[in-house]
């Protein structure tokens, strides 16, 4: 009994004093949901449906201001490494997929703000 009442006390203390775990988001993760975009976004025609899945999940994932900040400097800094990647077709993709987004999707978007 006495073994029981030390590792409830254990557990709660653990509870108590550990850190919150929060998870950032990544470049890796930003990749990774827009993977299916970028054949979209060279040539246009049929929007893959995957593409929007990965759209409203990064959405989803990017909660808090630095979570955003990442995802833009991330989209960004993909943009300037594939090839032949159309402009208005990166402006439009959020609200073709059904995300609102508040500003532009560009390479000139200040990501700080």
């Amino acid at each position: 009994m006495a073994g029981l009442k030390l590792v409830c006390a254990l557990a709660l203390c653990l509870l108590v004093v550990s850190p919150i775990a929060t998870t950032a988001i990544t470049c890796g993760d930003v990749s990774t949901k827009m993977s299916a975009c970028v054949r979209y976004l060279q040539n246009g025609g049929a929007l893959p449906r995957p593409c929007c899945d990965g759209v409203r999940a990064l959405n989803g994932m990017a909660r808090t201001t630095p979570d955003r900040q990442t995802a833009c400097r991330c989209l960004q800094n993909a943009a300037k490494t594939i090839p032949n990647i159309k402009p208005n077709l990166a402006e439009t993709l959020p609200g073709k997929c059904g995300v609102n987004i508040p500003y532009k999707i560009s390479t000139s978007t200040n990501c700080n703000r």
